[in-house]
């Protein structure tokens, strides 16, 4: 394809966006991928994983590792991501706008409850957790940055699937859904129920949904337009909510999520019953 074919504004390509895809760079993303979630995997794992032949996945891992994105483990000879991702990582939290938006607030409120906070997005089929602090976390109930989860469960996961395309969430309630604790929901007619619940208030709370003894409260996170682009959660150890705490948590997640969606550019958010 030549120059004069490349659109003047690249983020809007009309047409056939295959046209524009560079199948080697793709399946480089998806190796990488691969090697992150599967860490010191050999080339014929890699390959199974992925598909591709083994000779790919030798040429490809060979020059990643020339760039110092992956390194190979000494323990079986597999891959593992190398230090030049977190310069990425670094960058991506410093450029995102969403980030920049939610930092103090999140900081601010992690800071006054001395719980989990963490800001999660929609990833395909999956929630992402893009920015977390933690005070104190002796049971790990938090979910570090950069983590995968379902969408099915949890308190700011579910706020992500109810405003999802309707797509997205027969594909979620369609599909297998394990659970996570006893306390677990995964039949799908009382999911669609909660979310519909969801949509009215902008809110969730879980109860040893996620871990045994945690608990979640979430608010949605409007953009400019009103749609939802993000969902902060408020979570805990069941020891650490009591009556006196527990409006004080819904009203600081509620007003956390706010301030977030006004520096967005969100003014028209609804009247929310937080009581």
């Amino acid at each position: 394809m030549s120059s004069d074919a490349i659109p003047d504004d690249a983020g809007q390509i009309d047409g056939d966006e295959r046209d524009y895809t560079i199948t080697a760079v793709e399946r480089s993303f998806q190796l990488m991928e691969v090697i992150a979630a599967n860490p010191d995997r050999t080339l014929a794992e890699l390959a199974r994983l992925t598909g591709f032949s083994r000779s790919l996945v030798f040429r490809m891992t060979f020059t990643m590792e020339k760039c110092g994105y992956i390194m190979r483990t000494r323990e079986r000879g597999g891959y593992k991501l190398a230090y030049r991702t977190l310069y990425l990582s670094a960058c991506a939290q410093d450029q995102i706008p969403l980030i920049q938006a939610a930092r103090p607030f999140i900081d601010d409120l992690a800071r006054r409850t001395g719980l989990n906070v963490n800001l999660n997005v929609r990833e395909g089929l999956f929630h992402l957790t893009i920015l977390s602090r933690h005070q104190s976390d002796p049971e790990n109930l938090y979910v570090r940055t950069g983590r995968l989860g379902p969408l099915y469960a949890g308190g700011a996961p579910k706020i992500l699937l109810a405003f999802a395309p309707q797509s997205v969430q027969e594909t979620v309630l369609s599909g297998k859904m394990e659970k996570l604790t006893d306390a677990t929901v995964v039949d799908p007619k009382e999911i669609a129920a909660t979310l519909e619940q969801i949509r009215q208030t902008g809110t969730n709370e879980t109860i040893r949904d996620v871990y045994p003894d945690g608990f979640a409260f979430a608010a949605a996170i409007r953009g400019p337009d009103g749609s939802v682009v993000a969902a902060i959660s408020l979570a805990g150890t069941l020891d650490q909510l009591t009556p006196e705490n527990r409006a004080a948590f819904r009203l600081g997640v509620h007003d956390t999520a706010n301030r977030i969606s006004e520096t967005l550019g969100f003014r028209k958010w609804g009247q929310v019953e937080i009581s």
